[in-house]
């Protein structure tokens, strides 16, 4: 199926490793203009020149998602690059403190992660809409976490600020559809990776006296569909919201979970 992604702007933010260079590099295999935003140019510039081996123009923009001003100032120079932004993908965010208690919290902790999480964000939406406006088409998609959609004890931060993350989606897919700009969130579970490796099952392992292979499994037999997310499985779900196929879906959480959500 063509998802029609040829030459669609996308404004890409967090796309230097992780998922995000999943996210990247899915759109410059669909043949999309890519602006790829984020505070360290330097880390997004090894996936910025893949994406231009593939045959893309690419640009690469400073930006710290917390200032609306740079936001501002980010979609103003896709604009000036490329003439539009069809498609925002928000991905840059953070995980905040794991294994604190809402009471070991620390107000700094909370602020940090809601701040980077929800208003980044906000401040990126509101930049990009005018485009979109002005040209009667647009896709957001906004990377959010099942974290979100049922909540998480020790990760109280994390989970208020993706949940917090849905109301934005929400709210601007009521007021923006009439623009035939639809607005999205995609929710990962957890997905295999270095963090996920690294802390979740090390820090599982050592509480259990079990193996960290031994502890990935435990998470796998928690879905239902008995594997772990990785971030192939999150990218194609973006393509997805991005595209046309998903003309008539707005305002929606699309668990990419194996199931965990649903249990």
């Amino acid at each position: 199926m063509d998802l029609m992604l040829k030459d669609k702007v996308v404004f890409i933010t967090g796309p230097a490793k992780g998922m995000g260079a999943a996210i990247t590099l899915a759109f410059a295999n669909e043949g999309a203009k890519l602006a790829l935003v984020g505070r360290d140019t330097a880390a997004i510039e090894p996936v910025a020149e893949e994406a231009r081996s593939k045959g893309c123009s690419v640009v690469v923009i400073g930006c710290d998602l917390t200032d609306a001003g740079q936001c501002d100032a980010a979609a103003l120079k896709t604009v000036e690059a490329f003439g539009r932004i069809d498609v925002l993908v928000n991905v840059a965010g953070g995980s905040g403190p794991m294994g604190k208690t809402g009471v070991e919290t620390t107000p700094e902790e909370f602020d940090d992660i809601v701040t980077l999480n929800m208003n980044g964000c906000f401040h990126t939406i509101r930049a990009v809409l005018p485009s979109m406006i002005e040209n009667s088409y647009g896709k957001v998609v906004n990377v959010g976490g099942t974290f979100g959609m049922k909540g998480r004890a020790g990760r109280l931060a994390y989970s208020a600020s993706k949940w917090g993350l849905r109301g934005i989606t929400k709210s601007f897919a009521l007021e923006v559809g009439q623009h035939n700009i639809n607005v999205n969130c995609v929710a990962p579970g957890m997905v295999d990776g270095p963090r996920f490796r690294d802390k979740v099952c090390k820090t599982m392992a050592l509480k259990l006296g079990i193996t960290e292979e031994e502890a990935a499994n435990r998470h796998a037999e928690a879905y239902a569909l008995k594997r772990i997310t990785v971030d192939d499985d999150v990218a194609n779900a973006c393509l997805f919201l991005a595209s046309d196929v998903s003309r008539q879906i707005t305002g929606v959480d699309l668990p990419v979970d194996g199931g965990w959500a649903a249990l």
